[in-house]
């Protein structure tokens, strides 16, 4: 895959394999080469990841940043890269019309739009012209640029799974092409939820969530891990600290090792 509109063709393909999409999500190019080396068929940038290498938490992170951050990503595999793209920066639907533009432009291969503003869930009609909004942007020029509409009550305090369903089916409509509802970890809940809709559903592999194989049999096409994976590495990065700090030993070579071999099989593909 050398262009933009092959990445994206391939990574909407992928959503309607057999088995579900693994999606890691890097948060630099140096993971994302990394996670490309171990075999992986696409990534996905991670918000809260991104916002930790720069020493802020979770939604501190401008547009113009997370733009320029997918964009470092997406150039430093050959892959399908999809962006956190957060509430695409903007309460109105032009704005967040403009967010998808320039994701496209960026060379990304899709983007995921919250119905969360950062303080409250959006009233639904306004949700749904959001996602409509994107739709016109995302399938409108040469790049047929994956659009993920995410429902956002499951993890901001409002697990209502009836107002989760209907919002999908709304954004189904409006233009999406993929759906995701984080927080969901019952499977029968999941299940509902690919039941009700006829778009693809990624599903976030939480500590409670179920395993690969029960989501595949539930019918999800897409598992990703958020934020997990940064936040492996900074929890290895602060037990080897604390190890020297506390106890003056290098254990954490047992470790270091390993990953420097990664590191020289990724690096060099």
């Amino acid at each position: 895959m050398t262009t933009s509109q092959e990445r994206a063709r391939h990574f909407l393909a992928l959503h309607h394999e057999a088995e579900p999409l693994l999606l890691p999500n890097p948060w630099d190019a140096g993971s994302a080469r990394v996670l490309a080396s171990l075999g992986f068929a696409a990534l996905a940038t991670t918000s809260s990841g991104y916002a930790a290498t720069l020493g802020r938490l979770d939604g501190s992170v401008t547009r113009d940043e997370a733009i320029a951050h997918g964009g470092a990503v997406a150039a430093a595999t050959d892959l399908p890269v999809s962006a956190d793209l957060e509430n695409g920066f903007a309460d109105d639907p032009a704005g967040v019309a403009t967010t998808i533009g320039l994701a496209i432009d960026a060379g990304l291969a899709g983007g995921s739009i919250e119905d969360y503003s950062g303080t409250d869930l959006y009233d639904a009609d306004l949700a749904t012209a959001r996602v409509a909004a994107a739709a016109e942007v995302a399938h409108g020029g040469d790049v047929q640029f994956v659009l993920t509409a995410r429902a956002e009550n499951h993890i901001r305090g409002n697990p209502d799974l009836a107002d989760t369903i209907a919002r999908l089916q709304a954004y189904q409509a409006a233009g999406a092409d993929v759906l995701y509802a984080p927080g969901l970890s019952e499977i029968g809940d999941i299940r509902r939820v690919v039941a009700a809709v006829d778009l693809p559903v990624n599903v976030l592999a939480l500590p409670n969530a179920p395993t690969v194989a029960e989501l595949a049999a539930a019918g999800v096409k897409r598992i990703s891990v958020g934020g997990a994976f940064a936040y492996v590495a900074i929890g290895a990065v602060a037990a080897a600290a604390r190890e020297l700090l506390e106890q003056g030993t290098y254990g954490f070579w047992a470790t270091a090792g390993p990953g420097a071999g990664v590191a020289r099989v990724a690096f060099t593909s």
